[in-house]
């Protein structure tokens, strides 16, 4: 009897603890989000208001575990019949599909084009296996069940949103572009093929689909000496067809009436409703339902 292939629901954190540490040699000059030595957010606040509101947070916050069974959601992935993504080849650019497989990792399929925004299949959200955030559910979709990914749309750089362990795999396998923020290239292996964006920018993906860099509220950072050093944002892939927006991690803010005013009505919005309490904190990167 012919043994079913092992699935990776799962990985093990990519150990990346010099990140705690280091910050990217970025010439800030170069773009107009930036001061001297930082990138900036539309609407800024005031430093020592954020940290005194941490600070108080930290000191009354409240304990709590999600009243999940991990091990019976992993066997319900794999015991569970359920229809899978496919290589579409001959799909039509008016043919869009869109898998959710956690947190802010989709699968977007645009005709025969495929794209992951955010990929993350690690066990933890941290800079060292066994510390941090731990993932509650195993991935909605196996990283073998993948169809061929055309390209990874990284939004920023922070441990939920920037796994090197899934990047290493899907590099691996499909050897695609990664699109993502100015100065996300210093925490990328240099095997990768890291396409840099500005907000605004636009690089054509295909005849038919082009690749946007959006502003988003938020910031970026892996370490003590790298805060908001890597730009932070979201995507737009245009088509003919219209437009799928991958808003990132964001709050809300002004440039969601730019993002409107510049390409129209998105066909598909996805966007971060998570991480927003306490609201005093988390207004000004998070936004709430």
């Amino acid at each position: 009897m012919k043994e079913k292939p092992t699935l990776t629901y799962q990985l093990p954190t990519q150990s990346c603890w010099t990140h705690t540490w280091s910050k990217p040699p970025f010439r800030y000059a170069d773009s107009e989000h930036a001061s001297s030595n930082h990138f900036h957010n539309q609407i800024k606040r005031s430093g020592a208001k954020g940290s005194k509101e941490l600070l108080r947070w930290l000191a009354t916050r409240e304990s709590f575990t999600w009243q999940v069974d991990i091990q019976q959601e992993y066997e319900s992935r794999i015991n569970t019949p359920i229809g899978l993504p496919k290589n579409r080849p001959n799909a039509d650019m008016d043919d869009w599909q869109v898998w959710f497989v956690g947190h802010a990792t989709v699968l977007i399929q645009i005709g025969p084009f495929n794209f992951l925004t955010d990929p993350v299949w690690c066990e933890y959200a941290s800079p060292l296996q066994g510390r941090g955030p731990r993932r509650v559910c195993p991935a909605g979709i196996a990283l073998e069940q993948l169809p061929t990914i055309h390209g990874v749309l990284l939004s920023h750089n922070h441990y939920d949103h920037m796994d090197l362990a899934t990047l290493h795999w899907l590099h691996q396998k499909f050897a695609m572009p990664i699109y993502t923020g100015l100065g996300n290239r210093y925490y990328l292996s240099k095997d990768f093929h890291v396409i840099e964006m500005d907000w605004w920018q636009m690089i054509p993906f295909h005849d038919e689909v082009t690749i946007a860099y959006t502003p988003a509220q938020h910031g970026s950072g892996r370490g003590l000496r790298d805060q908001n050093k890597a730009l932070w944002g979201g995507f737009s892939l245009i088509t003919q067809k219209g437009h799928c927006f991958f808003a990132g991690d964001t709050a809300y803010s002004p440039h969601f009436k730019e993002i409107h005013e510049r390409f129209g009505d998105a066909r598909i919005a996805l966007l971060p409703i998570g991480a927003y309490e306490p609201r005093q904190l988390m207004h000004y990167v998070h936004m709430n339902p």
